[in-house]
């Protein structure tokens, strides 16, 4: 038997309605959010990109030096490519405020293809603008994925600890923690690789505190996860002035992963790189992508989490053992965490400072929202706050005349639209932050 939401009929305040006239009540109404915000970016867009656009030619290079066959740069004028993109925006916007008017949500692929275009036109607008206008659109998606790297691994973290229903705000704590812990046992044993096995270890010890206090203490995981951010900042950057600074030889020189080229695919223009041309880290990020996403969502063992973060009553009832599947599943997500963590200092730099992580914990957990909980939409969320991040040291070398300060917050601005844009929209676990008492 089931039951539908009705609602009086127009112009009859508290009228019930006729047999067979019931109006069903949407259950998730469709708000103005995303079209305001879309006709917003796209005004912004048309007045910067378009109108004000500089007068010049942008060149993109699509090949580097060392693959196999050469593509011709791309070469777009400024000024009318901008307007082009600019009127796509603001077509794709009226398009999503006509569907509100129906009371119709915006489908998925809008939201997506206005983020693709107006990267375009801002690429075009800052690169037609800046003293050298070329550079190397190979090179900056490589290095995107890259800063991407440890945002992939943090998000990876929290989607598994929000769908078995532990909030992590500690996802910094346990970047942080790996670095540290990968570059001083990297340092004295001489070898990356058990630096790397230690991250792990490490900030699977982080995410045991958050698992014990929040599960078992059923202390509130918000507060308990700022505490352990500020705690994991307190101890390495002590450790860091009083043990690594005073022996930088035995406990700062961890030395770096080798880069593991594939032959002959690590050639092919642009997604040769990406592919094939990246550390152990690096491999073992699509990797975890794809696992957790099988994991998840093709498995008895995915199952039961995503039932214990949305129902846990109901869960224990079929002898799934709530407490028990978050803890482990906390566990292993503080694990990957910890092994992004080593991304800092075994990848990207051979050697550990204080806050080297840079708050991209924080970063992590809004690819998480961004992503609606789900592996494969955290992971395309990150590469697109590390495509911002690379964005900005790129067009500060090549002169553009956007205020260097501007461009330094750049990756920050993204991660703020992104989230204001979709919080609201998308649906947290049932019981995520709630914790469960038996019985």
């Amino acid at each position: 038997m089931s039951a539908t939401a009705t609602s009086p009929l127009p112009g009859k305040p508290g009228t019930p309605p006729a047999a067979g006239e019931a109006l069903a009540v949407s259950a998730k109404p469709v708000t103005w959010k995303t079209p305001v915000l879309l006709g917003v970016l796209g005004l912004v867009a048309f007045i910067f990109f378009g109108v004000m656009a500089p007068n010049e030619t942008a060149s993109f290079g699509i090949s580097t030096s060392g693959d196999f066959f050469q593509l011709p740069a791309l070469q777009v004028p400024a000024l009318p490519g901008g307007i082009v993109l600019s009127v796509i925006l603001l077509g794709l916007a009226a398009y999503a405020i006509y569907l509100k008017t129906k009371d119709r949500a915006a489908p998925a692929w809008i939201p997506i293809a206005f983020i693709v275009v107006f990267v375009a036109a801002f690429l075009i607008w800052v690169v037609g603008g800046a003293r050298t206008p070329t550079i190397s659109l190979a090179g900056l998606i490589a290095g995107s994925v890259t800063l991407a790297v440890p945002l992939v691994f943090g998000s990876l973290s929290g989607v598994l600890c929000e769908r078995v229903g532990v909030v992590n705000i500690a996802i910094e704590g346990q970047l942080l923690g790996g670095a540290f812990t990968a570059a001083i046992v990297a340092s004295v044993t001489g070898n990356p690789f058990m630096g790397l096995l230690a991250a792990a270890v490490a900030g699977a010890a982080v995410s045991m505190v958050l698992a014990l206090f929040s599960i078992k203490y059923l202390v509130n995981q918000i507060i308990v996860g700022v505490v352990l951010n500020v705690l994991v900042s307190g101890v390495t950057g002590f450790l860091f002035s009083t043990v690594m600074q005073a022996n930088t030889d035995l406990f700062n020189s961890p030395g770096r992963l080798p880069i593991i080229d594939i032959p002959v695919l690590s050639s092919i223009p642009i997604i040769g790189p990406i592919l094939f041309r990246q550390s152990v880290v690096g491999y073992l990020m699509y990797i975890a992508v794809f696992v957790v996403w099988v994991g998840l969502f093709k498995t008895k063992w995915g199952l039961r989490v995503r039932a214990v973060g949305e129902h846990p009553q109901a869960a224990d009832t079929m002898g799934i053992k709530v407490n028990a599947t978050r803890f482990w599943n906390v566990t292993l997500g503080g694990a990957i965490a910890g092994i992004g963590g080593s991304f800092f200092t075994l990848v990207a730099i051979d050697s550990f400072t204080k806050e080297i992580s840079g708050g991209r914990g924080f970063i992590a957990l809004a690819a998480l929202i961004f992503g609606r909980w789900n592996p494969i939409g955290a992971f395309f969320a990150a590469l697109l706050f590390g495509f911002a991040d690379n964005l900005q040291s790129i067009v500060t070398i090549i002169g553009t005349p956007v205020p260097s300060q501007f461009m330094a917050m750049l990756p920050y601005l993204v991660t703020v639209l992104a989230v204001a844009g979709l919080v609201g929209r998308s649906r947290p676990p049932a019981a995520s932050g709630i914790p469960y008492v038996k019985g």
